[in-house]
């Protein structure tokens, strides 16, 4: 941890409604990164959520006025948030003022609360993770005073829903874990051995059924780990996308799909043994898998989407291999096959994708992070 003075020494408090340690999503991955930098630095940071924690933690703070299950959907939770009204705003005022918070990060319109951004000494951030919905980020753009996106596909994306993006600062997502990377020798074994590997949750813009139903010719093993997030788009969603998985692994046989996601600790391990890591995603406002890949040189497969072509690179130094969106899910996996099978431009592609992701080590981020908000 960095020796700052403790006059210089700021409290941050996160607030995402869905957060627990290990869920299978990008933002409380990143949430979980950008307070692990901040302590690192010598910062002290707190979550706070409505979700049930699997063992006590002193730096999150269980809101007990906001009654949601979890998983639930968007409509589901604005009903909780409007139930809970002026309790909700007792709640999380109180809490500020016992913790001394001077910056309130709130992790999303909706899910991090931005729609109900309470008055108070602490300085306001939204964190607009995704652009979402009109009637939640209108409502919260004007009661904070800093506007954060992981990305400028996200300020694109603002921009072309009529909202004025200047004065927003790109504060990219962080790495949780510094995993060391295979070496050479590990490196070229895992080219000529190991899977291919995926790794998602079971939203549809994630895409993951519709990759499994084109692996039927595939000729390299592939794993594939999904898992439940605590918010999906309708009640049983997330079901839904499971039931459509299996059915399309039952008829690749070359494919091993397994449901319950893993431990974030585990992710860049597991990620490390992989050939090729494919992200299907059909949306993908930063591409954190595709980050967590590359930090530990394993080459990315995705779609010319969003954020994703800027993560990976698409020249001499690029990470992986970009696919054209027109060409569908056989073009991301032939291009993983094919791409272990040149072991000159695998072991360039492997080292180009560790050296892209050094820029997104937790302190860096969150460095960055004081800097547009201090």
């Amino acid at each position: 941890m960095t020796d700052i003075p403790e006059q210089s020494r700021l409290t941050v408090a996160f607030l995402l409604v869905s957060y627990t340690p290990d869920a299978p999503a990008g933002m409380e991955r990143a949430t979980a990164a950008l307070a692990t930098g901040l302590h690192q630095l010598g910062h002290r940071a707190i979550i706070l959520t409505a979700a049930e924690q699997p063992e006590p933690d002193p730096d999150i703070v269980r809101l007990q006025t906001l009654a949601a299950s979890f998983p639930c959907d968007d409509d589901t939770l604005r009903r909780a948030i409007h139930q809970a009204g002026d309790r909700l705003h007792r709640e999380i005022t109180a809490t500020f003022d016992a913790r001394g918070v001077d910056i309130a990060v709130y992790v999303d319109a909706l899910w991090g609360l931005g729609r109900v951004a309470v008055q108070h000494r602490a300085r306001s951030v939204l964190a607009t993770h995704v652009i979402g919905h009109d009637e939640d980020l209108a409502v919260a753009l004007v009661s904070v005073e800093h506007v954060v996106a992981p990305s400028t596909t996200v300020l694109d994306q603002a921009r072309e829903h009529g909202y004025d993006t200047d004065g927003w600062s790109v504060i990219p997502n962080g790495l949780l874990h510094d995993h060391p990377r295979p070496d050479e020798a590990a490196r070229e074994t895992l080219r000529r051995r190991a899977p291919i590997r995926v790794l998602g949750r079971l939203g549809p813009e994630k895409n993951i059924p519709a990759l499994v139903n084109a692996a039927r010719l595939l000729e390299r093993p592939a794993e594939v780990v999904v898992a439940d997030a605590g918010f999906e788009t309708a009640p049983g969603a997330q079901g839904g996308e499971w039931s459509r998985c299996r059915h399309a692994a039952a008829h690749s046989p070359w494919v091993h799909l397994r449901s319950g996601g893993m431990s974030w600790a585990h992710v860049p391990a597991w990620l490390a043994e992989a050939a090729v890591v494919i992200v299907p995603s059909l949306r993908e406002s930063f591409g954190l898998v595709a980050l967590e890949a590359m930090s530990v040189g394993t080459p990315v497969v995705c779609y010319d989407v969003d954020h994703l072509p800027s993560l990976v690179g698409t020249g001499p130094e690029a990470g992986g291999v970009i696919v054209p969106r027109s060409r569908g899910e056989h073009a991301l996996w032939k291009a993983a096959e094919d791409l272990p099978s040149d072991p000159v431009r695998y072991r360039h592609l492997s080292r180009a994708a560790y050296y892209r992701s050094r820029d997104f080590r937790p302190t860096t981020v969150a460095e960055w992070f004081v800097k547009a908000v201090r």
